[in-house]
């Protein structure tokens, strides 16, 4: 009888507050869920209704489901490790601490200079000319700038007309102003390595011609170290145009290293980048080892590589996806020409296939940007001049060249593809620790979209998946909104079909409270009331 009286109206009224309450939970779940990057419902049912419904168990549970989820990560599609312990919690303070991202309130992340970035004219402005795009971005090329100016040029250099027409160059946005001020510097003074560094980067259109250029500025770059270093003892003044003059040497000695390494040279340009990380060790800056790196690999000259790792893989000194992911390959490479993940789903891992995927969670903990490029899942781009630690510009320029390197040794990017999702089952999820290294850095997103050119679509970590709940709620709201207009619309069909579906729940619900009534006595209220 209550049912047959309900009106079309009230059932409008009940579907459109159904949804009215189901789109405010949705507003209110989606906004706690870009606040804080997960669901208000989800955390108040784990922190506080399963304590309640499990009691003192709970504490022990999570932590023994914590550690057995560690263990079973190591292996992803299909791959386990049920072979094998992991053992990376115990690496954590041995693996070390990185220290190139600053953790501060303010989200600071450090820009560094790519150790193999190209050359403008030869290589950068190839791109240009064949489809109309520009490869670097003007906050990338006004970095470059600065460290030209800070580099190249110290205060003594007023009043000398070559050295303030370089500075103009490096200021100037136009590259044709820049190379005639170039050209107008070296009138004035034909030794002046500035001005040729300049010229060999963006006016020279082939690495021959740009060899030649840097050849002939590190004979004037020589020639200014030395005078320079026999006046160090005059003074203060000495000892800033000696600096000035050793980072111009340093710099034409790399570019001259990284020619010969594009024209296929490879023992000159280990030679040179050896003499120079052995000759200025306190430059670290630079980082010249991780040209080193790249050369010994393209020479296939894996247990030197591991010499370089075993000096600058240390907890002092900063990471790089360089340190780390060769790392990870040179372990691979033990391990991956026969490694089967059919085989170590059955069997378990081994201590050296074990040591090897270990090395790639680390790697992508590290910089979770890389796998993609190297398994191809996302297409490469030209390298920036600067890159960001643990970025999408730095996993750019390291995939760019040494995406060959992986392909030479055989099984290791089908050991990359079975095994670096597992490092995500390992990391805090939202982020709020870190387990070999920091935290991932927020700010990572913002600084790569300054230094990558728009026409690519920047990777971001971590991509925040949508909560069951708040997926929930915006099915129910739609629903629930979908059925009020429907009742609006059409009352007395919707009204039928409410009734008759209301009668059909109410069917098992009257045979259940009629064999309760059967079995309990007619007048157990009573009794009950008695007590």
């Amino acid at each position: 009888m209550f049912f047959n009286t309900l009106t079309p109206k009230f059932y409008v009224a009940l579907t459109g507050t159904s949804s009215l309450i189901s789109g405010l939970i949705l507003i209110f779940e989606w906004w706690y869920f870009k606040r804080y990057g997960t669901s208000f419902i989800e955390q108040v049912s784990i922190n506080h209704l399963t304590p309640i419904l499990n009691g003192n168990d709970t504490t022990n549970s999570t932590l023994t489901n914590n550690d057995s989820s560690l263990q079973s990560s190591s292996l992803t599609n299909g791959c386990s490790n049920s072979g094998g312990t992991n053992s990376l919690g115990n690496n954590s303070l041995t693996n070390g601490i990185d220290s190139t991202i600053p953790v501060t309130g303010t989200n600071e992340c450090k820009v560094w200079k790519n150790p193999c970035a190209l050359f403008r004219g030869a290589e950068y402005q190839r791109l240009t000319q064949y489809n109309s795009k520009e490869p670097l971005t003007f906050h990338d090329m006004n970095l470059s700038a600065q460290e030209h100016q800070t580099f190249f040029s110290c205060e003594l250099d007023e009043g000398k007309p070559e050295y303030e027409m370089m500075q103009r160059a490096w200021r100037e946005r136009a590259p044709s102003t820049r190379i005639q001020l170039a050209h107008d510097a070296l009138e004035k003074n034909f030794e002046c390595a500035p001005a040729l560094i300049l010229l060999a980067e963006e006016e020279a259109t082939t690495i021959i011609e740009v060899e030649r250029i840097l050849k002939q500025a590190l004979k004037c770059a020589e020639n200014a170290y030395r005078k320079s270093q026999q006046l160090l003892e005059q003074g203060h003044n000495q000892d800033i145009v000696h600096k000035r003059n050793t980072n111009i040497l340093i710099y034409v000695k790399r570019r001259l290293g990284m020619c010969a390494r594009k024209l296929g040279k490879l023992r000159e340009a280990t030679k040179i980048f050896r003499d120079l990380v052995k000759e200025f060790p306190m430059m670290s800056v630079f980082n010249i080892h991780e040209n080193l790196i790249e050369v010994l690999l393209a020479l296939q000259n894996y247990p030197d590589v591991q010499g370089v790792l075993a000096k600058y893989d240390d907890i002092s000194l900063p990471k790089s996806a360089t340190i780390c992911y060769t790392a990870a390959l040179l372990k691979a490479r033990a391990v991956a020409a026969t490694f089967s993940p059919d085989v170590a789903s059955k069997r378990g891992l081994t201590a050296a296939e074990m040591s090897a995927v270990e090395a790639i969670h680390r790697a992508v903990e590290f910089n979770p940007h890389v796998p993609k490029y190297l398994l191809e899942m996302k297409s490469l781009i030209l390298p920036p001049e600067h890159i960001l630690k643990r970025g999408d510009s730095e996993a750019i320029a390291y995939a760019f060249f040494h995406l060959p390197h992986w392909r030479r040794v055989d099984g290791a990017l089908n050991l990359l593809h079975c095994t670096w999702e597992g490092t995500f089952r390992m990391i805090p999820y939202p982020l709020e620790k870190g387990h070999l290294f920091h935290p991932y850095p927020t700010c990572t997103e913002a600084a790569d979209r300054e230094l990558l050119p728009a026409f690519h679509d920047v990777s971001v970590f971590p991509k925040k998946e949508l909560p069951f709940f708040i997926l929930f709620t915006a099915g129910l709201c739609s629903g629930t909104a979908m059925l009020a207009l429907l009742t609006h619309q059409y009352p007395e069909i919707a009204a039928y079909i409410a009734r008759l579906f209301l009668n059909w729940f109410s069917v098992p619900l009257q045979y259940l409270t009629d064999k309760i009534e059967s079995i309990l006595p007619s007048n157990l209220f009573q009794q009950l009331a008695k007590i």
